[in-house]
C-alpha cells in the first residue's frame, strides 16, 4: 500500500515538476520547490481521504452491529421470549 502511494506520488510529482530537457543531473531550485509542494499536497490529500474512509468504516461497523443486535432480538422473540414486550 505504501509502496503504491509512493510510486504514484513520485510519478505524479515528477511529471508535474521536472524539466523536460534534463540538462543537469540535479533538480533546479524551482523544481525542488515544486516537488516539495507537490508531495506536501499529495500527502495532505491522502490523509484527508484516510479520515473519510475511517469514518465510513466506523459507520459501517456500527450499522452491522446494530443489524446483528436486531437479529438476536428477533431470534430471542421466536424462541419464546418477546423482545417487544408482549
Amino acid at each position: 500500500m505504501y509502496t503504491d502511494l509512493f510510486n504514484k506520488m513520485s510519478a505524479s510529482c515528477f511529471s508535474k515538476c521536472s524539466s523536460k530537457k534534463h540538462k543537469e543531473p540535479d533538480l533546479a531550485l524551482g523544481e525542488m520547490s515544486c516537488v516539495d509542494r507537490c508531495v506536501g499536497k499529495y500527502m495532505e490529500a491522502q490523509e484527508r481521504i484516510g479520515v473519510v474512509f475511517q469514518k465510513f468504516n466506523e459507520e459501517q461497523a456500527a450499522a452491522q452491529q446494530n443489524m446483528q443486535n436486531m437479529q438476536a432480538q428477533y431470534a430471542a422473540g421466536r424462541d419464546g421470549g418477546s423482545p417487544f414486550g408482549r
